[in-house]
Parts: C-alpha cells; structure tokens; sequence
C-alpha cells in the first residue's frame, strides 16, 4: 500500500518521513507567528531536533495505524499538513487537523487534500466518520469544515486551552459509509 496519495497533477500528500524534515522545520518557522494563533505546539518547535522528534513520533504512528500524518506537496515543495491526530478503529473515526502555508492558502489546495485524504480512505473501508474540530473563532478553519461536506454536530465549551486561556471548540463530522452505498 503507497503513502502517496496523489491528488492532480500538481498535488500529492506524502506520508511523514525523516528526509523531509528541514523543509518542514522551514515551514513551521516561516509559519510560526500565525500558526501560534490557532495552535498550541509551534511555541516549542526551537530547533530542527524539535521537529525530527515530532516527525519520528508521527511516522512511528502513522506506521503502526493509531494516526496518519501526511505532508502536502505542491511539485516537490512542501506546503502543509494533514493529518489524522486520532485513529479509533473500532469506531472507524478519525479526527483531522491540518494547516497550510500562509502563501498558498486561498487557492483549493486544502479542501482538496482532505477530499482526498477522505476518499483515500473511505474507499479502503478503514475510516467511514471523519471529525474536525475547530475554535469557535477559528472562521478559516469552520469554513473549510462547512465547505468539505461537515456537518456541525455541536459546540464543546471551554475545550481547548490556547495561548492562556479555554476557548470553545466546533465539531463537526461527515461519514461516509462505502458499505451502504
């Protein structure tokens, strides 16, 4: 089974591997004023040591099922993130999240890389609910979410500690059950 899930001709998603993490460390910094404001783990990415040992907890992760992380490439340039954080197979649920460099956002190429990450693996019959949750005041994030096909399913209050305070949390789902279709 390939980690590469190709989405056109421009766009893939990689599965997380060690040979990419200096251009993801350059990523993180060049992202990291704006990414702090939606997330809490970029205030200790420091060093490229900080993300290879990310990247390695990933892999190890993603190898053995309990996540996936996929690295999004625009050519051979990579661009951002998706990834399942969570895996509940007995449940079939995933929980997404994602970012996306600030200069290539705008353009699709988030909405398609969940698509396609979703399609992926939906069709292999391994996940049929996918969730995203999102801060309230996250209105880029509930976006892509309402625009994907998600469906609002509540709002968690005070859920998630940011930047020294609780903030509430969206959530949202879409199943997809290829057995009844």
């Amino acid at each position: 089974m390939s980690d590469i899930i190709t989405l056109d001709d421009t766009l893939q998603l990689r599965a997380v591997d060690e040979s990419h993490v200096t251009a993801l460390h350059q990523l993180v910094l060049k992202n990291k004023v704006w990414l702090q404001a939606s997330l809490n783990w970029p205030q200790f990415v420091n060093s490229e040591d900080d993300t290879r040992k990310n990247v390695q907890g990933n892999k190890m992760l993603h190898e053995r099922g309990y996540a996936k992380m996929y690295l999004i490439f625009k050519h051979s340039d990579v661009v951002g993130v998706i990834s399942f954080n969570l895996i509940e197979p007995l449940n079939k649920t995933a929980y997404i999240g994602y970012w996306l460099d600030e200069d290539h956002q705008g353009q699709g190429i988030l909405s398609r890389a969940l698509q396609g990450i979703i399609d992926c693996y939906a069709q292999r019959g391994e996940i049929r609910r996918f969730v995203i949750k999102c801060r309230v005041d996250n209105a880029k994030s509930n976006r892509v979410a309402i625009q994907n096909g998600f469906t609002l399913e509540g709002c968690m209050k005070q859920a998630e500690f940011l930047n020294g305070d609780y903030h509430d949390v969206n959530m949202y789902a879409r199943i997809i059950d290829t057995v009844s279709q």
